[in-house]
């Protein structure tokens, strides 16, 4: 019996590791490191990922076909050839959206329940 193809639909919703590493993936390829250092960085500190989780993570997305590893490189001048360096797929980016959106669906429940009063974009 033939696997079947899943739909992006059937990935949600995300871990947030994987929704992270999505997230800076999202404008453009990055080495792992880099990956780790923006997830910190866009989290404000909150999300610090470390090599087992990250790679892991890593690991199955490409395996879900969520991220692929890159070839391309910047100038040998300015780059450790062990980087390993990775770029969204478009079921990956389609994926991300699908997930953003559904974030976006239960923040306006909290804020319709008035959960999100008194914090930055929170409403009231």
């Amino acid at each position: 019996m033939a696997k079947m193809m899943k739909t992006p639909e059937d990935l949600l919703p995300l871990t947030p590791a994987v929704f992270n590493i999505l997230l800076a993936l999202a404008d453009g390829e990055k080495h792992g490191y880099g990956i780790m250092l923006e997830v910190e960085e866009n989290t404000n500190g909150q999300m610090q990922m470390g090599p087992g989780t990250l790679y892991g993570s890593i690991k199955r997305m490409l395996k879900a076909g969520l991220v692929e590893e890159t070839d391309e490189r910047p100038d040998p001048e300015l780059d450790d050839q062990r980087r390993r360096y990775y770029r969204a797929t478009g079921m990956g980016q389609r994926v991300l959206r699908l997930e953003a959106e559904r974030l976006a669906g239960q923040v306006a429940l909290a804020r319709a329940k008035d959960l999100l009063a008194g914090i930055a974009g929170g409403g009231a």
